[in-house]
């Protein structure tokens, strides 16, 4: 029996159980988690990266501590301008500052000199809204790939004594018998009196039908296609010095269809996004400039809605990618230069291309994957960054794709991040809440709280 069972150990379930590690009573809790030890998983990729196929197959950037934020690029957007909705729920003020307290136990933990960037910066705002194009603000610390597993070594060592972390367990199903909770895994039957679901964007379809199961409410219409733009790094240089994460939004003209820049990673790499039963692209940077590469990638996103009667977003957007895989026998990689004459890349053409790409993927023709409507967006916004950044639209402009955001069903929580069945709580990218470790880290840290003023009080 367990005062509280966390389930998952991505940036809102360990951070969670960071905060109630640091309680003044302890509590019992469980932290339960799919995949595997942060030492593990490091040692996966190791082997992944020698060509050691056999354990390099444990591997898996989505699942295992610090979630997919282990080996993500580490940037933290500290902001209620996107990101999430977190502030809708606990107040704009309570969200900035549980963001301000992450940044800092970042810091704390190993984040160093990690430099703290401005997007509001004046001028570049200025260049962008004379082609219409519109800069979000926000204050956005870079920690990078490297800094980023040290700051999760650090937080494993904080809470491993105080914690009982069992990894390689998968949650299959979750009881509620009167006022105590059993969750069933496939290593065993756990009890609580409050339960934490955080599983992440991995872990949607499991929370569904949990949802489903407990009657509780669920919205999902949104789902984000696109390609990820890889370039030499000195294209944007005089972006990326200035604000290193630029967030910039556009409006297509024709369609109205509003695309985003998203997860830009100057002197970075390309990276495959695994999702099971399908691959997808992402980008990672560090923050050794010894492992910088020559180039910078970032996504273009079209943020499609949809109405009554379809209801699985997510579902088309992971036919979208499934059908590139299909294509590709992975991720697909084309020149714009190729796009735009309406040829696909080849080996021959990817030989003479003066960027050198940092992934390895299959030469294609992304119009032969992305429905015409988001890669008309997608071609509109490649010209107007050109505006600003001269070169972005040059034919060795390389395009991987596809990469798609899926987005959670919304989770119908309280101000207190809880469900209607009392006790049970969902938070994190997993709720539909938040969509960056920022908000998904400090919404860990609230509900770590609120658990604690309750149970302690």
């Amino acid at each position: 029996m367990y005062d509280i069972i966390i389930i998952g150990a991505g940036a809102a379930g360990a951070f969670a159980a960071y905060e109630l590690a640091r309680a003044e009573k302890p509590l019992k809790v469980l932290l339960l988690e799919k995949g595997l030890s942060l030492k593990d998983r490091i040692a996966a990729k190791e082997a992944k990266d020698k060509g050691d196929k056999e354990l390099g197959k444990r591997y898996n950037i989505m699942e295992g501590f610090f979630g997919a934020g282990s080996f993500s690029d580490g940037k933290y957007n500290i902001t209620t301008s996107f990101g999430g909705d977190l502030h809708n729920y606990i107040g704009v003020g309570k969200a900035m500052e549980l963001m301000w307290e992450v940044d800092a136990i970042n810091m704390s933990m190993g984040g160093g000199d990690a430099k703290l960037y401005s997007t509001a910066a004046g001028d570049l705002k200025a260049r962008a809204l004379r082609h219409d194009l519109h800069l979000l603000e926000a204050q956005v610390r870079h920690l990078g790939t490297d800094r980023n597993l040290v700051i999760a070594e650090n937080m494993y060592r904080k809470i491993k004594d105080a914690v009982d972390i069992r990894f390689e367990t998968t949650a299959l199903d979750i009881e509620k018998k009167e006022d105590v909770f059993e969750v069933i895994t496939d290593k065993g039957n756990f009890t609580a009196h409050k339960v934490i679901v955080a599983t992440g964007r991995v872990g949607s379809r499991w929370v569904n039908k949990l949802c489903q199961k407990f009657e509780i409410p669920t919205e999902n219409n949104r789902v984000d296609i696109g390609v990820r733009v890889e370039l030499p790094a000195l294209i944007f240089k005089d972006i990326t010095d200035e604000v290193y994460e630029s967030k910039i939004v556009y409006k297509t003209a024709k369609y109205n269809d509003q695309v985003r820049t998203f997860c830009m990673n100057p002197y970075g790499e390309v990276v495959v996004e695994n999702y099971g039963d399908i691959l997808t692209v992402n980008g990672h940077s560090y923050a050794d400039p010894a492992r910088h590469t020559e180039n910078t990638n970032f996504a273009l996103l079209v943020s499609n809605h949809f109405t009554k009667p379809f209801k699985d977003s997510n579902e088309y957007g992971a036919s979208i990618a499934r059908l590139s895989n299909m294509l590709g026998g992975g991720v697909l990689v084309q020149r714009f230069g190729d796009l735009e004459r309406g040829r696909r890349s080849n080996e021959h053409r990817m030989r003479q291309c003066f960027t050198r790409p940092t992934l390895d993927a299959t030469p294609g023709d992304l119009s032969l994957v992305i429905p015409k409507r988001q890669l008309d967006a997608i071609i509109d916004m490649i010209y107007a960054l050109d505006k600003i950044a001269p070169g972005t639209a040059n034919e060795d402009t390389l395009l991987y794709g596809v990469e798609v955001k899926f987005y959670n069903s919304n989770v119908a929580v309280d101000h207190h991040l809880e469900t209607n069945v009392k006790g049970l709580y969902v938070l994190g990218d997993t709720s539909g809440v938040t969509h960056s470790l920022s908000q998904a880290a400090a919404s860990g840290i609230f509900v770590a709280r609120e658990l604690m003023t309750e149970m302690q009080g």
